[in-house]
């Protein structure tokens, strides 16, 4: 057995994978998160580890005997986050989270203190990364700052409570802005950039190598057995990638979580920072991988859930598919940057917008809108992506969103490909950590991160794509015309 541990932004997720390929065992924990001023988004540490605690002590009660066979783990994660420690390893304030908008003007600072920044780290500099979060709480909270002797990313620091080792993986170490990309090392020159060296980080290995033992105590805890070896893990796409079997060049995938997320793999460091898309490590040695992102998908759904009074997601989707095509050709236009927006627009201060509403529109139409903007969001994307580069045919589809196969279907006649939906695919990240345990513990790659089987696959259908095409056109035109008058919120200071 191998267990694999996923820290996200609304949860926790823990599975247990046999060596069949088969999840024996799921369990979750939700998580809070605190919004203080505008921009800020923040989570307390030491919720991720109560929130684990009670996934493991359900998968306890559910499944001891899988539990005592467990031979490894692997961690995933949300990536970017800033959990900042004293000289004694203890939390210094809450983590500043991926969403987290604030440290805006540190990113021009950054790229000026650093010129090369965008050829070391393959990415435009961007609020949402950890670097610019430093530099903010530098020039904020100046007596933090002093007291930081180590900076980790979220799972890190979950990684630190199981082994008590400050260890972190090439792909989440990418989202920093503090690690040389293409040499897969850290980098003396951002990190000074920032006024750190490399005594503030953790030290590196790859996803799939061990990262320390789990602790004898914590093992008992949670009914382990002894000496379980913990993999470096991955970062929250590049273990979904792992857990789909998106390992070699060319594959990819399109994930509908808190955010949104396209992702090729590559064989090589491709940067293209200009377009805001993403160049990271894999997980898996020698490998790289680009991505688009935006910051609300699932979550701007479950906003828009909350706004017209419905139980839940679910239950708007359930109306929103009894809209006739007509209908939805006259629901209004949403812009999905309810959070602001990274690829293409790198704007914190993007901001969401309804246009075209009128009197006759419902909750529905509201929904049908809230879908098809995220999914406009993500063609977006997929274009800065692809530029002149090869067609793909198809993808996988993970993430929370991926449930819905309403959704499923108009991303694939948006994106113009094929979406194949596994099972478990909203598990995908905890499965590929659990993967990145098997080979920390030997597993041959070719064995452990093949696709999974069968799924249900989503194809284009032109006569929805015709639909789609002229809402898009004046999708695109609404971003330049309300650009200017997007507020100007300021980061505000501690």
């Amino acid at each position: 057995m191998y267990l694999g541990i996923d820290l996200g932004t609304s949860g926790v997720k823990v599975v247990l994978l046999d060596e069949a390929q088969q999840l024996a065992a799921v369990a979750d924990a939700p998580l809070a998160v605190s919004h203080p001023q505008p921009l800020w988004s923040e989570q307390a540490p030491h919720s991720w580890w109560l929130a684990l605690d009670r996934a493991m002590q359900q998968l306890r009660h559910a499944a001891p005997g899988a539990l005592a066979q467990v031979r490894a783990l692997g961690l995933s994660g949300q990536m970017h986050g800033a959990v900042l420690l004293d000289a004694r390893q203890h939390v210094l304030r809450p983590a500043i989270l991926w969403n987290d908008g604030r440290a805006f003007a540190q990113c021009a600072q950054l790229e000026a203190a650093e010129p090369r920044s965008r050829a070391i780290t393959g990415n435009l500099v961007m609020p949402g990364f950890t670097a610019p979060k430093l530099l903010w709480l530098r020039q904020h909270e100046a007596a933090v700052f002093a007291q930081t002797r180590t900076v980790l990313c979220p799972k890190d620091w979950l990684r630190l409570q199981l082994t008590g080792e400050a260890v972190s993986d090439m792909s989440d170490a990418s989202g920093t802005l503090w690690l040389d990309v293409g040499v897969r090392r850290w980098s003396e020159p951002m990190l000074a950039a920032c006024g750190l060296t490399l005594a503030h980080m953790p030290r590196l290995v790859e996803g799939s190598a061990p990262g320390g033992s789990l602790r004898p105590g914590i093992a008992q805890a949670w009914g382990l057995p002894a000496g379980v070896v913990v993999a470096g893990g991955a970062g929250d796409n590049a273990a979904s990638a792992v857990g789909m079997g998106v390992v070699r060049g060319g594959e990819g995938f399109v994930s509908l979580g808190t955010s949104g997320v396209i992702f090729l793999a590559t064989d090589a460091f491709r940067p293209a920072p200009a377009q805001a898309v993403h160049a990271f490590a894999h997980a898996l040695p020698g490998r790289w991988h680009q991505m688009s992102v935006m910051l609300s998908a699932a979550s701007a759904l479950a906003w828009a859930a909350r706004l017209t009074g419905r139980r839940s997601e679910a239950a708007l989707l359930e109306e929103v598919a009894l809209l006739q095509p007509a209908r939805r050709a006259q629901a209004p236009l949403f812009l999905p940057y309810l959070s602001g927006e990274r690829t293409p627009h790198n704007n914190t201060h993007a901001s969401a917008s309804f246009t075209g509403l009128r009197q006759e529109h419902g909750a529905a139409d509201i929904g049908y809108a809230v879908i098809e903007g995220v999914s406009f969001g993500l063609m977006d994307g997929f274009a800065a992506m692809r530029g002149g580069g090869p067609l793909v045919n198809e993808l996988a589809l993970v993430g929370g969103g991926a449930r819905s196969d309403l959704w499923a279907q108009l991303l694939a006649c948006g994106l113009g490909c094929a979406l194949r939906r596994h099972e478990g695919a909203h598990a995908a990240a905890a499965m590929g950590a659990a993967r990145l345990g098997w080979l920390a513990d030997g597993g041959d790659e070719a064995q452990v991160c093949r696709a999974p089987l069968g799924g249900r696959l989503f194809e284009p259908n032109a006569m929805e794509a015709a639909l789609l095409r002229p809402r898009y056109q004046r999708f695109r035109a609404l971003y330049p015309a309300l650009a200017p008058h997007f507020a100007d919120t300021p980061g505000g200071s501690a």
